[in-house]
């Protein structure tokens, strides 16, 4: 199969549309064409007048660790061209920035997760071209964790830099259908143009989205592995936990948590009385690990493992949002004065709990903190929601429901 950046390369009518043209591309590590050359170098060597290159949430050579760790701007050492942070100083593309070119080629694997900052800086994008009369290109890519789509929508007036509207955390969209629904649900008047994969098959296995014949390359420098993506719509939610998400690891964001005071052979079991269902499509490891850096740094920590790969992985029963849920719920039934929410400052979000920033709202948290509150009571919540997103979002897909 080929990926938007592939298409464009090969296709002499597309390339003939950026001709005479000052040319933006957005990119990080992972934009790279089907040989591994980066896309800066790719389109350049094709003739692209490339005159600025912008940088996502940890910069465009993806060193930056951690949320809120900012990359400045910078001139490329091989190119001259500038070279500017969508996670620095702003992150709202300025009018000077915008001034540098006329087409922005957008080209930034995504998870599938709404919480991974990269939708919010389509969005961001996607609304300064329309101010500033400029063009957006999406050289789409796969969504890793393909189509399911899972989670409550974000409540309004819950936006923020990991909420860039009401959409649910597993929105099942490449970013070429989420540029199609930003602007349908924004009403934005903006040039805007899908450059489509070539035979991607999101229900197809064994990849679910991934193709096979493609390496993976971290878009994040925790984003090490396909099956963190497919977890990651569940695990990131330990950003806003006092449990470590295996920061400081070599496995970060593959693991229900991990703390030095909790016996996860009882978490489990009580994961299963409480809700088996939610636990099928992966395999779950009980693990130890001592975190190098971040949450219990320094000190050993009982967790679980998700395995959503392999002989494990059963694609349509597997729901990470739900179990990373059944993890937090079985944690506070054990253990009801536990601290479990983080109060810390989150992707610029000061007044509100990391946890309700990360899911849009505080219904899972208030679920979770309910004693008298059951499984049921959250599918209930969730089902609704997720049946209107692919109801709303159907006539946007450009590859099929599945």
């Amino acid at each position: 199969m080929n990926f938007g950046i592939d298409r464009l390369l090969a296709d002499p009518a597309l390339l003939r549309q950026l001709s005479g043209r000052r040319v933006a591309l957005v990119a990080h590590p992972a934009s790279v064409t089907a040989d591994l050359t980066h896309s800066l170098d790719a389109l350049i060597a094709a003739g692209v007048n490339i005159t600025a290159a912008f940088g996502p949430q940890h910069g465009i050579k993806g060193d930056k660790q951690d949320n809120m760790v900012e990359t400045a701007d910078e001139v490329d050492a091989t190119y001259g061209i500038p070279l500017f942070s969508l996670y620095g100083e702003v992150r709202r593309p300025t009018p000077a920035m915008m001034d540098t070119a006329d087409v922005f080629l957008f080209d930034l694997q995504d998870l599938g997760c709404r919480i991974y900052t990269f939708c919010t800086t389509l969005l961001y994008l996607l609304e300064a071209a329309a101010e500033a009369g400029k063009s957006v290109w999406v050289l789409d890519r796969p969504n890793p964790a393909g189509r399911p789509v899972e989670g409550t929508l974000l409540v309004p007036g819950h936006e923020s830099f990991v909420g860039a509207g009401p959409m649910p955390m597993r929105h099942g969209l490449t970013m070429g259908e989420m540029g199609r629904w930003f602007v349908a649900r924004y009403d934005l008047s903006v040039d805007y143009q899908v450059v489509e994969m070539e035979g991607w098959r999101p229900g197809d296995a064994p990849g679910f989205g991934w193709p096979e014949d493609r390496v993976w390359i971290n878009p994040s420098p925790n984003a090490a592995t396909l099956n963190m993506a497919r977890a990651y719509a569940g695990t990131v939610m330990l950003e806003g936990a006092t449990l470590s998400e295996g920061r400081g690891t070599t496995r970060a964001l593959e693991v229900l948590f991990g703390a030095p005071d909790v016996d996860a052979r009882a978490v489990l079991t009580e994961m299963q009385r409480l809700a088996p269902d939610w636990l099928r499509g992966c395999a779950l490891r009980e693990c130890w690990f001592t975190p190098t850096f971040h949450k219990h740094a320094g000190l050993l920590c009982n967790g679980l493992f998700i395995h959503a790969e392999g002989m494990f992985y059963d694609h349509q029963p597997f729901r990470p949002w739900r179990l990373q849920a059944l993890a937090f719920k079985a944690i506070r039934s054990l253990h009801p004065d536990y601290e479990l929410w983080r109060d810390f400052p989150y992707e610029y979000e000061f007044d509100r709990l990391a946890i309700d920033v990360i899911n849009g709202g505080p219904a899972l948290r208030d679920w979770v903190d309910d004693p008298a509150a059951e499984a049921g009571d959250l599918e209930a919540l969730a089902g609704a929601d997720e049946a209107a997103w692919r109801e709303e979002c159907r006539p946007l897909l450009l590859y099929g429901a599945a």
